[in-house]
């Protein structure tokens, strides 16, 4: 089994990040509109990643990778390949740390994500699908000598992400749940390390969208799965394949995963923009999603924790997607 970092480790490593990244608030969502969906009784802790620079938790984990590199390296520079988030983080960190970024994104990847990585100063190369897109960062770190900076794998990526579940374990006691949202598995993996040792008792969901739901196969089969085909409008949730790390750190640490549909997503995006103003893409809905699904009688009358990992969505694409719900 993998050694994992301690409560001091990651106390250190949100230490060292200091003020380039927030730490971000909690809402407790009180009111008729969360207790209609979720019965009387449950309290629920919204951990906001959303306010995160840059929209989304991903800095947390791309600088504490540059924070690790010589000063040789980061005049070689960064490289990245993401749908968009992770690519906006890298750029993000590139820009703070001194260096520089080049990242590849698939064609689809939203505008709005594509802009903001040129408005950090990245080198953004699109390609046809996310193979391709990883294939051209093996590219870019062969010919160029570029660090990778991964978007869910790794010790320090993941150390990055524990980070935020350093934070929210000071800021909400004893918690009986927490959910989590699963893409590649970083940000559960670190967070739900962090949050297990300072809290024992609680109880760790991890949650996929149908379509993707990597690492749920990966636990069914005991070992990390691929994908061939991704369906599901969470895009940020939908890597095509889990690795060893991540894996490894949220089988130690995960108690369960559950499956959200597109439209349970949907509606749950919609809820939280009724409901407490937020303007969310999926995959910041998918953890409330589960908890007003499947996970509702589970969970009722409990304190539990909800993960809104973030958002980088145009207004239009919210609009369409919370209009076909």
């Amino acid at each position: 089994m993998a050694s994992y970092p301690t409560v001091d480790e990651i106390a250190q490593a949100r230490e060292r990040l200091g003020d380039l990244v927030i730490e971000t608030p909690v809402h407790q969502w009180r009111g008729a509109e969360i207790e209609a969906v979720t019965g009387p009784g449950t309290e629920v802790f919204l951990k906001l990643e959303l306010f995160q620079y840059t929209g989304t938790f991903k800095p947390r984990g791309a600088l504490t990778n540059l924070l690790s590199l010589s000063k040789a390296q980061l005049q070689k520079g960064v490289t990245a390949v993401s749908a968009g988030n992770h690519a906006i983080a890298t750029a993000y960190a590139a820009k703070v740390m001194g260096s520089t970024a080049k990242v590849a994104m698939i064609r689809t990847a939203s505008k709005i994500r594509i802009e903001k990585c040129r408005e950090y100063g990245a080198d953004v190369i699109l390609t046809d699908n996310i193979h391709q897109a990883f294939d051209e960062v093996t590219r870019i770190q062969e010919e160029e000598g570029r660090y990778l900076v991964h978007p869910f794998d790794g010790p320090l990526t993941t150390l990055g992400t524990a980070t935020a579940g350093w934070e929210f374990a000071r800021q909400v006691e004893d918690l009986d749940a927490m959910i989590i949202p699963i893409g590649g598995g970083g940000l559960c993996a670190g967070f739900s390390c962090a949050l297990k040792q300072m809290q024992p008792q609680v109880r760790i969901i991890g949650v996929e969208p149908i379509g993707a739901q990597t690492m749920s196969m990966s636990f069914a089969q005991g070992s990390p799965a691929k994908v061939d085909k991704i369906e599901t409008i969470a895009d940020s949730l939908a890597p095509p394949y889990a690795l060893e790390f991540s894996y490894e750190m949220c089988r130690a640490f995960v108690d369960e995963i559950v499956l959200v549909t597109d439209d349970e997503m949907r509606r749950a995006m919609r809820l939280m923009f009724e409901g407490i103003k937020l303007a969310v893409e999926p995959a910041g809905a998918a953890a409330l999603a589960a908890l007003t699904g499947c996970l509702k009688d589970q969970l009722a009358g409990q304190r539990v924790g909800v993960l809104v990992c973030g958002t980088n969505i145009a207004f239009a694409d919210f609009c369409k997607i919370v209009g076909d719900s």
